[in-house]
């Protein structure tokens, strides 16, 4: 597969991805989010131009607990959309972090707003 069908699929993926490296800096952005941040996040820009200081102190925070732990990790619930949001890490093949992205769904389940998608699949067995 090649970088076009990569972002094709991620295009495709009906959330908002924004994907930052290890500096905060915004490399991609999926259509879904270049449709609802339309200039208020931008590729090349900072990340923290359109979060306040206590969302960096939450995303520091998340980057030290992604070097050593897998996964996401759930960062909020938005009662005014609904939706959740969780902090994706990102690494390499080697383990090594390289970047990150947050990631927004529609909450499904109330009663386990907190849980990732894995773990909640896991309770439903």
């Amino acid at each position: 597969m090649n970088e076009e069908i990569y972002k094709a699929i991620l295009n495709a993926y009906p959330y908002e991805i924004v994907y930052c490296d290890l500096t905060h800096t915004i490399r991609w952005m999926n259509s879904a989010a270049l449709k609802r941040y339309k200039g208020r996040a931008q590729v090349g820009q900072s990340l923290f131009n359109c979060h306040n200081e206590n969302s960096r102190l939450k995303i520091e925070a998340f980057l030290k607990r992604a070097e050593t732990e897998e996964g996401e990790f759930f960062e909020s619930l938005s009662t005014k959309r609904p939706e959740r949001e969780f902090f994706v890490p990102v690494k390499d093949d080697q383990g090594k972090l390289i970047g990150y992205f947050e990631r927004h769904e529609i909450l499904w389940d109330d009663a386990h707003a907190n849980v990732t998608v894995k773990d909640y699949w896991e309770i439903l067995r």
